[in-house]
């Protein structure tokens, strides 16, 4: 579990000065190890000299030896990606031929017993607890992944690295969001940065490719996982067949004892038999094929992350040469060009931001809310738009000298800055349009997303003075830390709570119930506020949904437990009859229910 391959697993040094012993001055032409087999030099004796060499020069001379014979392969010269974590020229390991087979160490050591267990723990807890919905059951299960991931590292002869800790970390505390938030959008997010967080734990890349490739390279160790578990329990099972008896005996036993026992102590004690379903899974015939399924994915999940532990693909062997350096007045113009519409771009922001919105709506017609529409989505592209030309000036850039890298830094530097005066200028025009309509969903993403291309140029910024060496994992960190400072802040109750806001300070600008009504349970403590009608209105859902649902604790977020408690003290009134009377903007213009009395509150 670290950025670098262990001792067992790296490749032996080539010293820049060889022993003279070892690199004899040229001789002769002579039959070489390449040449056709003699079994007369097979059979010779061998020379006492040969049996006084130090072992790593044998391995050195057999892998030379065998250079030559293997098509393909490249050189483990200095300059060589490939020798990053490879094992030996022209090694062979379980993966096979192939570009994994390239960038993988030798096969990992027989799966330990401990690995064994806790991944057949994982499988068991995913077929159990996940069953239900997502809450803290994923973050057990995830520890429990991790915990085997430790132990093949551990076997492996792998150390905890900062690096890996840190990805290891972020990742387990992206799982609190579904514990934390009701909402299924962030989740979601917080779930699959979590998965891509803890590929970078076990691979441990810090190229840009390496960092890409290596949030999903954990899919490439499910099947060479499977395998490798497969041969371990079939090796260990071989040896000691009887304490795998034993085991298994002791298990059921166990298992017995606990259902007759917990059966008698549940029929004598009601409190002891609530206390008991609640911590026991409730798994019916039904369920079967879908717990097998989560069987299967646990299992199959946790021997992957096992196996990347203990043999972990190092991606950051592909590389991609650089382009062709240009000429300074080639490659300056243009940008300097961009920088110069930038700035007149700036300009005119500068002068609406100080007050020169009337100007702007005599010659256009628009109000602020319109103004600041019309222009968001453009910045956003503009600002994302910038980035990739970054990225491809960079790769362009001269590298002839100082004034080179002087000149790219100054060019860049001042595009970025530019750059980042976009942003503000469209979170500016955002925040205009979100306090003239309200916020929602899609306004407080996109706003998110405007505000971590702010970052990510302010880190490119600090790579121009300090180096890039960091930047790439930098970005990686700093997008696993927005989506858990998005997941962590309730975007549902951000919404709710701006538009509780706005109603309270300008009731007459009303308030859209349509739309808050299908927000998830993080909204009710905001919604709660609300005056009656409105207040039924929109919780009405809600509450159907968070009352009258039986979801285990484990399945259940403490968004939720918190709306269900909010709606146990004060339900909804009326039928959702008044509900017709207000509008989707919560004005009092709506419509009659039809005569069939079809209530869609």
């Amino acid at each position: 579990m670290s950025d670098q391959p262990s001792e067992a697993s790296r490749p032996p040094e080539q010293s820049p000065q060889a022993d003279p012993q070892q690199q004899p001055e040229p001789q002769p032409p002579a039959p070489t190890a390449a040449a056709a087999p003699d079994p007369s030099v097979k059979a010779a004796a061998p020379d006492p000299s040969v049996k006084a060499a130090a072992p790593d020069q044998l391995v050195k001379d057999a892998a030379a030896a065998d250079a030559p014979s293997r098509a393909g392969t490249p050189a483990a010269g200095a300059g060589n990606p490939w020798q990053y974590g490879a094992g030996a020229p022209g090694a062979r390991n379980s993966t096979g031929d192939g570009v994994t087979a390239r960038l993988r160490p030798p096969a990992p050591p027989l799966i330990r017993p401990a690995v064994l267990w806790t991944v057949l723990a994982t499988a068991v807890l995913s077929a159990l607890l996940l069953g239900d919905g997502l809450g803290v059951n994923l973050l057990i299960v995830a520890v429990l992944a991790a915990l085997a991931a430790f132990f093949a590292a551990r076997s492996a002869g792998r150390r905890l690295r900062p690096w890996t800790a840190t990805w290891a970390v972020g990742g387990l505390a992206l799982l609190a969001v579904p514990a934390l938030r009701d909402a299924g959008w962030p989740t979601f997010l917080a779930v699959v940065s979590a998965f891509a967080l803890g590929s970078l734990a076990l691979h441990g890349s810090r190229s840009w490719l390496g960092v890409l490739i290596g949030s999903l390279g954990l899919f490439d160790s499910v099947v060479p996982g499977i395998i490798w578990g497969v041969r371990g329990i079939r090796a260990r099972a071989d040896g000691s067949r009887a304490r795998w008896g034993a085991g298994l005996r002791t298990t059921a036993v166990a298992a017995v004892l606990l259902v007759v026992f917990g059966t008698l102590f549940a029929s004598a004690d009601a409190a002891f038999a609530d206390l008991l379903g609640s911590l026991i899974p409730d798994v019916s015939l039904g369920d079967g094929p879908w717990r097998i399924f989560l069987f299967a994915l646990g299992l199959a999940g946790a021997l992957a992350a096992a196996y990347a532990a203990a043999a972990p693909v190092r991606w950051d062997g592909i590389t991609v040469s650089p382009g062709k350096p240009r000429g300074r007045v080639e490659w300056a113009l243009p940008l300097i060009v961009l920088n110069l519409l930038f700035a007149a771009f700036i300009a005119l922001q500068l002068v609406v931001l100080l007050g020169g919105y009337e100007k702007v709506r005599a010659e256009t017609g628009l109000d602020h809310a319109e103004y600041a529409r019309q222009g968001f989505w453009q910045l956003l592209w503009a600002t994302l738009l910038t980035l990739l030309v970054i990225a491809l000036a960079l790769r362009w850039a001269p590298r002839g000298g100082s004034r080179d890298r002087t000149l790219v830094r100054a060019v860049l530097g001042t595009l970025c800055v530019l750059t980042l005066v976009v942003v503000a200028s469209a979170l500016r025009r955002m925040d205009l349009y979100v306090d003239e309509y309200g916020l929602t969903r899609l306004r407080i993403s996109v706003a998110a997303m405007e505000l971590w291309l702010g970052v990510v140029l302010v880190l490119i910024l600090a790579a121009g003075v300090f180096g890039a060496r960091f930047l790439p994992r930098a970005i990686a960190v700093s997008a696993a830390a927005g989506v858990l400072a998005f997941g962590l802040l309730s975007p549902d109750g951000l919404i709710a709570e701006q538009n509780v806001q706005r109603f309270e300070a300008r009731e007459s600008a009303g308030i859209d119930i349509d739309y808050l009504k299908d927000l998830s349970a993080d909204a009710v403590p905001a919604l709660d506020r609300l005056p009656e009608p409105e207040r039924s209105c929109a919780l009405r859902i809600i509450q159907r949904e968070v009352l009258h649902t039986d979801t285990p604790w484990y399945a259940t977020s403490w968004g939720e437990a918190r709306a269900k408690e909010i709606l146990e003290k004060r339900p909804v009134q009326g039928d959702g009859r008044d509900c017709y009377r207000l509008g989707t903007d919560g004005v009092r213009d709506g419509y009659e229910p039809d005569d069939d009395g079809y209530d869609p509150y």
